[in-house]
């Protein structure tokens, strides 16, 4: 029952847009093509479902391999900038400065480097992801309990004891933190990377369909990107609670 009561809100409100989303384009209306009615967007979302769920199952594949990679990278580079004082003083100010740069603009570049096969979306994806799980891994070690470290030295712990059991557990509220953020945007990352260039996958399905002006179309798309950004977050959050409370049970 406490979960349907967190969720109704949520729930009512989609209702509550719905409902004047309909409302909205079939009394006042607004033209297909810059918004068109919801029952239209359901409409093309089931009459193109074959089609629909070939280029979402492409994106989706993009997102979840960059996230991958991103999670690989984001996690070593936080470990090095832990375990090197030279890293926390080149890598991490580079990583937080590589920010100040468009990811928008640098994406491009990921086209004319790995061409228009998927690398090119993965690596665009990874433009996306990297910095949420990097940064905020690196902070969760840096956030560890001195007392706790204190502690386990004087038991006689070692370098690889106190990352195991000190400096990794406090890393993972920074790391679900961030992948949290990443899943999402890898979606984003994914969908920029086939606008750029690609032959399949939602970015190339909502472009055309813009090119077109099938609002009905495009909005479809774009409601399954927001399920599937949704879906990659909450997958994310699951997996973050099932790992904290089996850290909890530990201790």
């Amino acid at each position: 029952m406490k979960r349907i009561r967190d969720v109704s809100p949520f729930v009512l409100m989609l209702v509550l847009v719905a409902v004047l989303w309909e409302a909205a384009t079939t009394y006042l209306n607004i033209p297909h093509y810059i918004i068109p009615k919801l029952s239209d967007v359901f409409l093309s979302l089931w009459d193109n479902r074959g089609l629909l769920a070939k280029h979402a199952g492409v994106t989706f594949g993009e997102s979840l391999l960059g996230l991958a990679f991103s999670i690989v990278f984001g996690v070593l580079a936080a470990v090095w900038i832990e375990a090197s004082g030279l890293a926390q003083k080149t890598l991490y100010p580079l990583i937080i400065a590589s920010q100040s740069v468009p990811i928008i603009a640098l994406s491009p570049i990921m086209v004319m480097w790995f061409g228009y096969e998927i690398w090119s979306k993965v690596a665009v994806v990874i433009l996306f992801t990297f910095f949420p799980i990097a940064v905020n891994t690196a902070d969760g070690f840096r956030s560890a309990d001195a007392g706790i470290g204190e502690v386990l030295r004087t038991m006689g712990a070692g370098s690889r004891q106190l990352f195991l059991k000190w400096k990794l557990p406090s890393a993972w509220p920074g790391f679900f933190t961030g992948l949290k953020l990443s899943a999402t945007y890898s979606v984003g990352g994914a969908t920029l990377g086939e606008w750029l260039g690609g032959e399949s996958g939602l970015g190339v399905y909502t472009k055309r369909a813009s090119n077109m002006l099938r609002g009905d179309a495009v909005f479809s798309g774009v409601l399954l990107l927001a399920a599937m950004g949704m879906l990659m977050f909450a997958a994310a959050h699951l997996l973050g609670r099932i790992c904290m409370a089996k850290r909890r049970e530990r201790t």
